[in-house]
């Protein structure tokens, strides 16, 4: 079984250089997007400096539709650092930006090593959300880029770093065009597993996409705070990229589909294919999974996800022996 590429089964919360060099390697590479004022700024591409201009009004809100979910993290210290990383690319500026399901210490947010790795990073790690679960990570999102390294026969799509961000950053930018983002509306997350063990399937199925980190093959080894900070700056400098550009130039662009709507959506349609006999619940080989992957490939939008539990609905309705009527205008 291959490895995810941030994995570190050993504990870094005593000194954690690896994060700081990835984080240093960043800094490095690219020049500081958004100096503090009176900082003199590195030098930015006519691209970057006039995308910047476009979305100065755009960004905080943006910055805010980004969530950051880690599953079953074992190391506190970890927790802390990638606080850290999200801080110092602007994400965290609301609660619940960072997500932990069923973390080892259940009071992680207060550990002295989490503390510690915030290294200043104190209010997103004191505002990081607990839950129980995958379904109540995702909650609200409409898209959400599972982080893992192994190859899976069926599941969503999968895309480079790059173009997840690109992605995750058009849906934002699109939503907020359209004037259909409100608080607490839709938001698009990255889900990394376990240190040691990744992500497992159930987890994975539930995205939109997958997507890893392309290291040395000769050393994968990516320490989790890493892996966060590298994809919190490719979404930073694709926010910073995304131009205002008229609706009428992107065409007509629906709201998009929660992750809940999509999972009750799923549901409903597994039983409509049961109850017609076209899905065996003894034998269901890969036909829940394809469809996943086949429908992960749309980016479902919330009248096509009613349009799909209408035609469920109606399959029930028929393997009962009555007619199922017309369509109400919802499901249309």
């Amino acid at each position: 079984m291959k490895p995810e590429l941030y994995m570190n089964p050993q504990n870094q919360t005593s000194a954690d250089a690896s994060s700081a060099a990835a984080t240093t390697a960043a800094a490095t590479a690219a020049p500081d997007l958004n100096p503090p004022s009176g900082a003199p700024s590195g030098a930015v591409s006519g691209a970057a400096a006039e995308a910047g201009a476009d979305t100065a009004l755009m960004a905080p809100a943006a910055f805010a539709a980004v969530r950051f979910v880690l599953v079953e993290t074992s190391h506190p210290g970890n927790v802390g650092a990638v606080a850290r990383a999200m801080k110092t690319m602007g994400f965290g500026t609301v609660p619940g930006s960072l997500v932990l399901v069923s973390p080892r210490e259940p009071a992680v947010r207060e550990h002295p090593d989490a503390i510690a790795m915030a290294s200043g990073a104190d209010d997103v790690l004191a505002g990081a959300v607990i839950v129980d679960n995958i379904e109540a990570a995702l909650a609200g999102t409409a898209y959400a880029v599972a982080l893992t390294a192994r190859q899976r026969e069926f599941g969503p799509p999968r895309l480079l770093p790059r173009d997840a961000v690109a992605q995750a950053g058009a849906r934002i930018a699109t939503r907020q065009r359209a004037e259909t983002t409100k608080a607490g509306g839709a938001h698009v997350a990255f889900v990394f597993g376990n240190e040691r063990f990744g992500l497992p399937n159930e987890v994975v199925d539930r995205c939109s996409a997958v997507t890893h980190i392309p290291a040395n093959p000769a050393y994968t080894s990516l320490n989790l705070a890493q892996a966060v900070q590298l994809v919190a700056y490719e979404m930073r400098l694709a926010l910073l990229e995304v131009r205002a550009t008229p609706l009428a130039e992107i065409g007509y662009a629906g709201e998009p589909a929660t992750a809940e709507q999509i999972e009750a959506m799923f549901g409903h349609l597994q039983s409509g294919l049961e109850a017609i006999g076209f899905l065996d619940p003894a034998s269901p080989k890969k036909l829940m999974p394809r469809l996943r992957r086949l429908l992960a490939r749309s980016g479902l939008e919330r009248e096509e996800v009613n349009i799909l539990r209408g035609i469920a609905k109606h399959m029930l309705v028929a393997a009962q022996g009555h007619g199922a009527g017309a369509p109400t205008e919802q499901e249309k």
